[in-house]
């Protein structure tokens, strides 16, 4: 199994596109930089043949401390979501 980090990313990208490494890693830092920027201000990305990144707010809701057993209030939350296109479904069936 593979795994597509950040690293082997920025290699990856400077070695199709004859950069240094240093340009690339500039590079993959903006793209995420950018999205990041974008759902922190409450925007949406869309990447064509992708997918989707959004923020959604999660309840709050009642939950259970492990150690106590006793109950606890989660308090609400934004957690940044991803929802893949189709047609990248279709790619990893």
């Amino acid at each position: 199994m593979d795994l597509l980090n950040k690293k082997s990313l920025t290699v990856t990208i400077a070695e199709k596109h004859n950069l240094t490494k240093k340009e690339s890693a500039e590079i993959v830092d903006l793209v995420f930089d950018e999205i990041a920027e974008t759902l922190k201000n409450d925007g949406k990305v869309e990447i064509t043949g992708f997918g989707k990144f959004e923020v959604r707010t999660r309840a709050s809701r009642t939950g259970v401390n492990p150690q106590t057993k006793e109950p606890i209030e989660i308090a609400c939350s934004r957690v940044p979501s991803f929802k893949a296109s189709k047609s990248l479904k279709d790619l990893v069936k």
